[in-house]
């Protein structure tokens, strides 16, 4: 069997596992540690820009209650509009709740004309209904497979009725179809919610002809119904809340993951004084015989490097195997989103093995500093 080369970096540590997986593992656990969390902190935005993904495949428009305004509002709008518009569609809305990580949250039933309902089944990215469209006037409803997942409904539940907590509406709105597409979709038919549905007020949704200008065409919608009796609905600004929503919760979380990496270096700092303080010997008896003080620094500061990278490494895949099983058995049945490569929550790992290499290096000068090879010979220390 070939010897390993005894001054090679990964000699100690593949000879005295003993000692060196006590260190990987504090690196693993705390990477694995502050990765998930991170994760399944942004999971609640991340879960909430899934929920109203809708609205980034058209513009909603709102006359603000004045029930006069909406075909002047849309014709202005689509009249101007610095893209082509596919499609402006007259709609009705009616509050419903879907569940979120925080709990009840607001959404709409969109009633629509039958042709309407359609298209805008098909803008939604519907590949399949199962079941039928409803008919006209009559309290049915088309829900998609996330939404039915969400709230554990199936063809022939009731989504609205009189008792339904939070999704009122005078009789029991059955589903009658469930859409195959990844986005959220409450829809049913105009002629219901008008005649069910206060106030009588008309909304508008205008879809850009092609789906890469929507977002222009909301940004320019934003600028131009500014100062009128309008508002306008746009996945931007579902981006935007989002974003500033959780900005205090994310301030706290910085806080615990900075006390968090403080509390892993220090610790990992100490664990790094006792594995280095128990080679005092090797370290004497190396310098001794002809190895310079500058090389072993050199070699014990390769080894930290490769016990960190291989703890975050590790560290990493241990998270992406938590974080599976999370979303298999806890988000997934309820149809919440978790994003398995998020990227800031593989940034907040980052200072980690920095911190703890900084701790490392610093304690490895130390003890080399002060080091006298002479005394471990004479064994005065040992």
């Amino acid at each position: 069997m070939r010897l390993l080369n005894p001054i090679a970096p990964t000699t100690f540590l593949v000879r005295n596992l003993g000692k060196t997986i006590p260190l990987v593992s504090v690196i693993i656990l705390a990477v694995m540690l502050v990765q998930s969390i991170i994760a399944l902190i942004n999971s609640i935005p991340f879960s909430i820009r899934t929920i109203y993904r809708y609205t980034d495949a058209m513009l909603g428009v709102s006359p603000r209650g004045d029930t006069s305004q909406t075909p002047f509002l849309v014709k202005d709008l689509v009249e101007n509009s610095p893209v082509p518009i596919d499609r402006a569609m007259f709609c009705r809305a009616s509050a419903t709740q879907v569940k979120s990580i925080v709990g009840k949250w607001p959404f709409v039933t969109i009633g629509l004309k039958p042709d309407d309902l359609q298209y805008y089944l098909k803008r939604q990215g519907s590949t399949k209904l199962e079941g039928r469209l409803p008919k006209v006037g009559a309290p049915e409803a088309v829900i998609s497979r996330p939404v039915a997942t969400n709230l554990q409904l199936k063809l022939g539940d009731v989504l609205m009725g009189p008792e339904v907590d939070g999704m009122y509406s005078p009789m029991e709105v059955k589903i009658v179809g469930i859409a195959e597409t990844d986005r959220w979709v409450m829809v049913n038919d105009i002629d219901y919610q008008k005649a069910n549905h206060f106030p009588p007020i008309d909304l508008a949704i205008i879809c850009a002809k092609n789906r890469a200008d929507q977002d222009k065409l909301d940004a320019w919608a934003q600028e131009r119904v500014k100062g009128k009796r309008a508002q306008v609905f746009a996945y931007r600004e579902v981006e935007k809340d989002a974003q500033t929503m959780f900005e205090i919760l994310y301030q706290i979380l910085n806080a615990v993951i900075a006390i968090l990496t403080i509390v892993i270096t220090l610790m990992v700092g100490m664990l790094m004084n006792i594995y280095q303080s128990q080679r005092l010997v090797e370290f004497g008896l190396l310098q001794a015989i002809g190895h310079t003080k500058r090389t072993l620094v050199k070699r014990v500061l390769s080894e930290a490097c490769l016990v960190i990278i291989i703890g975050w490494i590790l560290g990493l895949g241990a998270a992406q195997g938590l974080l599976r099983v999370l979303k298999r058995i806890l988000m997934e049945p309820r149809a919440f989103a978790l994003d398995l490569n998020d990227p800031l929550s593989f940034a907040y790992t980052v200072p980690i093995p920095i911190c703890i290499l900084v701790v490392s290096f610093a304690t490895i000068m130390i003890r080399f500093k002060k080091f006298d090879p002479v005394a471990v010979v004479e064994r005065r220390i040992v």
